[in-house]
């Protein structure tokens, strides 16, 4: 049995957003903590607060602003979200991730997903960005829980390549070609809100994770589930615990995004640029 109250939800949030702006969008980005300035940069943009969005989930962390914009940049044209919304303020998992259903809807058929995150490779030190190669999701909701709707995607997506290898090679010949360092890892997810123990550390230090947050596996999923092709890049903004030898707190992940802000607004810059030249968007 379907579920037509996503498929028409989706729908009625869609339209809204497309009787405010003409452009239809080919990359949607959402945009973690500290990123939602680049946003601003967008020209030709219209910004909608995301209580002006039909069912669009309101963003309520520190650093999350919570608007839509639309606009164009580096020759693309982009849907951007200012903020996300996560499992811990109490959402669901389906929840959080319908932001980026709506993206997809509007066009976009590249996904770019952003987050703060703490490192768990002690080789990465805080200011280091990572291209997500894969991730481990252990979040105990899933954004697909529940009946499928077939016109929105296959009840059993293959993640094989949740993080599409093409771009994957893109993104990391942009990164170099703009002289930015960007590794690669795999991203697991937490549901928080508290940080992670030590001994949760050293565990997916075993699991083979490079970073860890709270976010962005559900958002992943639903763009496979809808066949888009998906970008993903974590700031590395702290050390796992027991890796810094100090005590988490919030204050040092917004420090640490602001403090390399300039450099990852110009790898996303880098990043819509080659899906340009490569003809890797829609026309």
């Amino acid at each position: 049995m379907t579920d037509p109250g996503l498929y028409d939800r989706l729908r009625a949030a869609a339209q809204a957003v497309r009787t405010r702006s003409p452009i239809a969008p080919q990359v949607g980005l959402i945009l973690g903590s500290g990123l939602g300035g680049w946003a601003d940069g967008l020209s030709r943009a219209t910004a909608i607060d995301y209580s002006d969005i039909p069912y669009f989930p309101r963003s309520l962390v520190p650093g999350h602003r919570g608007r839509l914009v639309i606009g164009e940049r580096a020759g693309a044209r982009c849907v951007a979200m200012q903020g996300r919304v996560h499992l811990y303020e109490g959402h669901s998992a389906a929840t959080v991730a319908f932001p980026a259903r709506v993206l997809i809807a509007l066009g976009a058929s590249v996904v770019i997903v952003t987050n703060a995150a703490g490192g768990i490779n002690p080789s990465w030190p805080p200011g280091t960005l990572m291209l997500i190669r894969d991730h481990i999701d252990l979040l105990r909701d899933h954004a697909l829980r529940g009946a499928n709707d077939d016109r929105l995607g296959p009840r059993f997506p293959d993640m094989t390549a949740a993080y599409a290898h093409e771009l994957r090679v893109l993104a990391k010949r942009a990164a170099t070609d703009s002289g930015i360092d960007l590794v690669e890892g795999v991203y697991a997810a937490m549901p928080g809100p508290t940080y992670e123990t030590p001994a949760e550390i050293r565990m997916l230090q075993v699991l083979g994770a490079d970073a860890v947050g709270m976010s962005t596996v559900p958002e992943v999923c639903v763009a496979r589930h809808m066949a888009a092709r998906v970008i993903g890049v974590s700031c590395i903004t702290n050390q796992g615990a027991g890796i810094g030898g100090h005590a988490l707190s919030h204050t040092e992940v917004t420090e640490t995004a602001a403090r390399v802000r300039t450099t990852f607004e110009a790898l996303l810059d880098a990043i819509l640029a080659a899906l340009v030249a490569h003809r890797e968007l829609a026309p």
